[in-house]
């Protein structure tokens, strides 16, 4: 696979990647950048990861995978965004001191719900014979700078929309979930 085609892959499963954490950042009280880097990270490892799997199963049993992998993102990322919403919308108690970090494993949760995409990516890529090492770290590494850029555009995006950032968070995960579910549908053909 040529270098551009990589390129074209690799940034094309970080954008649900970046959405998620414009909408991360936009929750958090001030992210610093230290904070972004490490959601960068955590997405970027995992983005890279999956495609891996997939490349793995997909050897061994890629249809089955592809059958569902749409349907586990769409739930999760729905889960997600419905708590995010919720919390949203609950009126504020007494000052609640805003959080200035989001925990691990909202994250990687967050990550592995928006990378399951590229777990199918790999499945294809199996059936291709493509050189995955290569083509996950692409992945991975655009990844993560597309993440941490997204959270800390996040950053200035929160304060504008203050307790609203929560709902238009959770909105853009359910969305994600939306188009990854329509697309392997054939929804948005």
């Amino acid at each position: 696979m040529s270098l551009s085609a990589t390129f074209i892959i690799a940034f094309g499963m970080s954008m649900d990647a970046f959405a998620a954490s414009v909408g991360k950042g936009a929750v958090l009280h001030k992210p610093c950048f230290r904070e972004a880097v490490r959601t960068g990270l955590i997405f970027g490892c995992i983005e890279a990861i999956t495609p891996l799997i997939g490349w793995s199963l997909g050897l061994i049993a890629g249809r089955y995978i592809t059958e569902w992998d749409h349907w586990v993102a769409f739930t999760l990322l729905f889960i997600l965004g419905c708590r995010m919403i919720i919390e949203g919308c609950k009126q504020p108690e007494e000052e609640k001191p805003q959080i200035c970090r989001h925990s691990f494993w909202i994250l990687a949760i967050t990550a592995i719900a928006t990378s399951l995409d590229a777990m199918a990516v790999g499945v294809g890529l199996a059936l291709l014979q493509v050189d995955i090492l290569h083509t996950a770290m692409a992945i991975g590494l655009t990844t993560m700078i597309m993440a941490t850029i997204g959270m800390m555009l996040g950053r200035f995006i929160g304060p504008i929309l203050g307790k609203r950032a929560e709902i238009i968070g959770g909105l853009v995960l359910i969305g994600i979930g939306v188009a990854i579910l329509a697309t392997h549908l054939g929804w948005l053909e």
